[in-house]
């Protein structure tokens, strides 16, 4: 049989009407993988039978298993690009691919071999990819667990065991050490970032009017050079694999004035700012980058040169654990200072009078993630009213962003099941987006953290200023670790399931006094702890300004 024939019968029988049949699937999986068709042809079919096996309703496993079949038959780069677009179609439909390792590092050994050869651009186009596919949010982000947490070492082997890895994390060093701080005029303080601010705040403005500081104040998202800079992200994986790129020249032509009249950069989120920064080499200029969490579990602390980076701050001390574990760069004879330091929090406005009737109304302030897990809440609150039917819930926030991935919009139509079930007799409320949080939490009287994972969790922080109750789960991705919720709250804060909050709350609420009580002391403990005024000495000494 020709090729021309063999590829015209498959493309007709691939259909889904015929592959529904076992057998027809299976002759069809035979001779797709048969060596009479060319490679393009056979690669080419393998993807129409998967197709059409999803289209008959075969199971997912079935059909990936078909591909992968055929796609040992085929030369090693049309295997990784098969490997790859399946593993792409499981993101879009919501789902970790089973096979993400196998696909990632197939797409590293050819991007191996087109670096051996001196194929640069090759190298880095597959090596964007498996960086895009790995640290994927459907796989970190959009559902309750992580491989990254599970078994970081495996999870990291390809990327880290290849050599274009290897190339990708060597340490390109800066020729002059950071300068000490200047002792004959104000520290230049250049403050950056590319998006939320947050967190820089309380910081700004408290380094706008300290007479050690010349504070000057950069948002790449406002400016017409860096903004369109910090969305080329394979531009950027090429300069750091490769250097030497007219993106990489483009930087250093944006970037060397600010190195030059800073004495230090305080870059916030270790995302595109902080890996643009360290394409650079800053000079005697010092440079910080504070981590806050969800950069730890994407791909950005793999393409930040911190051999470049004199400080990295976290927000705990799990943070700081975890992402030592994860990043080469932050471990070794090159690596930065590493320091811990909780965000900037003004807790004063939160301390107002509170409704008597916030005592049975719990809070979970953040809705806009898979990670806060709302759904855990409910399941407290239904194991609270199953008793008592004077709890109820608020939901404060703007919800859940289901725009970019499926599985976010999975688990917000299973939310929206429940609430569908609870909100019509005024168990649980949905307060929306407030400018007036404190306002809100005024009617709280026991504020709840749900999340699977948290690096501090403000809103936690912020309720306990108030007066409500903290009820703090053990966030999964951490609780088997030496730091975790349990360290950076009060013990008896915490609780490791939907049965033990419920307990906690039933025994706190218990009678007014009670509550008030434990409210008071998690106010007072709050304010000592947390309060901006208490940890702002602090900021001072890792910038080397206090005796300023």
């Amino acid at each position: 049989m020709g090729s021309k024939l063999a590829a015209g019968v498959l493309r007709r029988v691939t259909a889904p009407r015929v592959v529904r049949h076992r057998a027809a699937a299976r002759l069809i999986h035979g001779l797709a993988a048969a060596p009479l068709l060319p490679t393009g042809a056979r690669a080419a079919l393998a993807r129409r039978l998967r197709a059409g096996m999803i289209g008959a309703g075969w199971p997912a496993g079935e059909s990936r298993a078909a591909l992968v079949t055929v796609a040992g038959a085929v030369d090693p780069a049309v295997r990784a690009d098969l490997l790859a677009q399946e593993a792409a179609d499981d993101l879009a439909e919501g789902r970790t691919p089973s096979h993400l390792l196998a696909a990632v590092s197939a797409d590293l050994g050819e991007a191996d071999r087109a670096y051996a050869r001196g194929d640069g651009a090759a190298a880095a186009r597959r090596l964007y990819r498996v960086l895009h596919t790995q640290f994927h949010r459907v796989i970190h982000f959009d559902q309750l667990t992580s491989p990254l947490v599970e078994d970081p070492a495996a999870f990291l082997a390809p990327l880290h065991g290849s050599a274009v890895g290897r190339a990708l994390l060597t340490p390109r060093g800066r020729v002059t050490p950071a300068a000490l701080a200047p002792t004959d005029r104000p520290l230049r303080l250049l403050l950056m970032l590319n998006g939320s601010a947050h967190f820089l705040g309380a910081v700004r403005e408290r380094y706008a009017d300290h007479p050690g500081v010349e504070v000057r104040y950069l948002r790449l998202d406002d400016d017409p050079v860096a903004g369109p800079l910090t969305r080329q992200s394979r531009n950027m994986v090429t300069e750091a694999l490769l250097g030497g790129t007219e993106y990489g020249e483009q930087i250093e032509r944006w970037l060397r004035p600010h190195l030059d009249w800073a004495d230090t950069v305080f870059v916030d989120w270790a995302v595109a700012t902080a890996a643009m920064t360290s394409l650079v080499d800053p000079g005697d200029t010092r440079i910080v980058v504070r981590l806050h969490s969800y950069e730890a579990f994407g791909r950005w602390p793999h393409l930040i040169d911190f051999s470049r980076v004199d400080d990295v701050v976290f927000v705990s001390d799990h943070l700081r654990d975890f992402t030592l574990r994860v990043t080469p760069g932050l471990t070794g004879p090159d690596a930065p200072r590493t320091h811990v330091l909780c965000n900037a929090l003004e807790l004063a406005p939160f301390r107002r009078a509170k409704d008597p009737a916030a005592r049975f109304t719990l809070g979970l302030v953040g809705t806009s993630a898979v990670a806060k897990d709302p759904r855990w809440a409910i399941e407290v609150l239904r194991l609270l009213r199953a008793e008592d039917e004077r709890y109820r819930l608020l939901l404060v926030g703007g919800g859940l962003d289901t725009r970019r991935s499926r599985a976010a919009r999975d688990y917000a139509t299973a939310l929206e099941a429940d609430l569908a079930e609870l909100e019509p007799s005024g168990a649980v409320v949905r307060v929306g987006h407030t400018d007036d949080v404190p306002g809100v939490l005024t009617g709280i009287g026991v504020v709840l953290s749900s999340s699977v994972r948290e690096s501090f969790h403000c809103a936690v922080v912020e309720g306990a200023a108030s007066g409500a109750v903290p009820v703090v789960r053990d966030w999964p991705f951490f609780a088997d670790g030496v730091h975790g919720a349990r360290t950076v709250f009060p013990a008896d804060w915490v609780v490791d399931s939907p049965a033990a909050a419920a307990a906690r709350i039933r025994a706190v609420t218990a009678d007014e006094r009670v509550w008030r009580t434990e409210g008071a002391a998690a106010a007072a403990h709050a304010l000592a702890t947390w309060d901006w005024s208490v940890n702002a000495p602090h900021f001072d000494r890792m910038l080397g300004i206090e005796q300023r």
